[in-house]
């Protein structure tokens, strides 16, 4: 190791979340790189063949195959978990193996899962795939604290949600669903895939645990796919990290390389996507063929206030409703906006730098019935806009457009 190392990554819960977003995780080698290096290996060479019973039988740590443990990841990982202020963390290829990685952890035959309603809408599929293997899951209002106590069973492992909501926005109370858990005994699963730490460290709250699509703003390019799991040191050891060993939903080093290079700039962008948001959502407000905007940085959002107290911006996703006499106009009209936008692209992906429109009904939750989809409060006249980094005025104009033609 190089003399001049940086930090140890305990010694950087004194530093600000800015320099942790640089500076975490990494350890230069006896090369003295100023840049965070690429290990694309397989595998890795022991020094002898005592050294190499040693490490698989955990004798000693040690590199052994980057389908479970590889240096590139394991800086994306120390990283993020320096920004959150979780104790360690696990990637994953992608945000939905994330997931799929803590529903084996937590569950078997006979449990049970209690879910927000306003979750993304391939959530909602997988965990349907699980009922075959006799996990079910119970859908509630985010909201609806009464309603989160009354699906608890005595077989219920834990409680999962988004906050802000996918596409809603709703906005969940961390600290009294948190209570509310553990009270029962339940682990509190969050998505923080809207806010990142940068906005909100759920762990804060009372959350166990965390759970990033790392393809989304952690990335904030659109370049790769990733994921991570983040909690104490004893459930990412002896219960999370078996799923990922075994059952191979491994984040490749290349891919890490970019999410970690990603982080660096997660400040300033988050921060300037949350007030370009802003700007747009004032703007849609004002605007005739718009029945409601839903964004938690306007007074008129229900949870105003608590998201102002629980988050240090309200994020760069907003939704809206376009008029519509009926479900079909609704549709139509929608799509109208969508269809009369030059600048934004026409994507279900979030999280880019570039600003994104989707109608979620027929896209990323088009697959769910309608009568639970109007349950999740996602009508045929709701649009989904993630806010970039272009001028406001500019992603304005261009809603301008689309909406002339609704």
């Amino acid at each position: 190791m190089n003399e001049r190392t940086p930090p140890s990554d305990s010694s950087f819960s004194d530093y600000e979340i800015e320099t942790r977003a640089v500076r975490a995780g990494f350890e230069r080698t006896e090369y003295g790189e100023h840049t965070e290096p690429m290990f694309l290996t397989s595998s890795f060479v022991h020094t002898s063949a005592a050294n190499a019973a040693a490490k698989f039988s955990n004798e000693i740590d040690g590199y052994i195959y980057s389908r479970f443990r590889n240096p590139t990841v394991m800086l994306f990982q120390d990283r993020l978990a320096a920004l959150e202020g979780a104790p360690a963390c696990l990637a994953t290829a992608s945000g939905m193996s994330a997931i799929q990685s803590v529903v084996l952890s937590l569950t078997r035959s006979g449990d049970h899962i209690v879910s927000s309603r306003g979750v993304f809408g391939t959530t909602v599929q997988l965990f349907a795939l699980f009922e075959r293997y006799g996990v079910r899951t119970a859908y509630v209002p985010l909201t609806d604290l009464a309603a989160w106590e009354a699906a608890i069973e005595p077989a219920t492992r834990f409680f999962f949600l988004e906050t802000p909501a996918n596409p809603s926005t709703d906005v969940a109370d961390l600290q009294a669903l948190a209570a509310l858990a553990h009270r029962h005994g339940i682990l509190l699963v969050v998505d923080n895939c809207f806010c990142t730490p940068i906005l909100q460290r759920p762990l804060e709250h009372g959350a166990d645990i965390i759970v990033h699509s790392a393809t989304k703003y952690l990335d904030g390019q659109g370049r790769v796919l990733g994921g991570a799991v983040l909690g104490t040191r004893e459930y990412v050891k002896e219960k999370l990290e078996p799923v990922l060993r075994y059952g191979g939903p491994t984040l490749s080093a290349f891919n890490a390389w970019v999410l970690a290079k990603g982080l660096e700039t997660l400040p300033l962008r988050m921060r300037q996507q949350s007030a370009n948001a802003l700007e747009v959502a004032s703007w849609l407000e004002r605007q005739p063929q718009v029945s409601r905007v839903l964004y938690p940085g306007l007074r008129s959002h229900p949870q105003y206030e608590l998201a102002a107290r629980q988050q240090s911006a309200s994020g760069p996703v907003l939704s809206f409703e376009v008029r519509g006499r009926d479900r079909e106009q609704a549709r139509a009209a929608a799509w109208a906006v969508v269809d009369g936008c030059r600048l934004l692209s026409i994507t279900a992906n979030l999280g880019d730098v570039k600003t994104t429109i989707t109608h979620p009904a027929s896209t990323t939750h088009g697959r769910m019935a309608p009568a639970v989809r109007e349950a999740a409060g996602i009508t045929e006249g709701l649009l989904r806009v993630a806010v970039g980094l272009e001028s406001p005025a500019d992603v304005c104009a261009d809603l301008g457009r689309g909406l002339a033609l609704a």
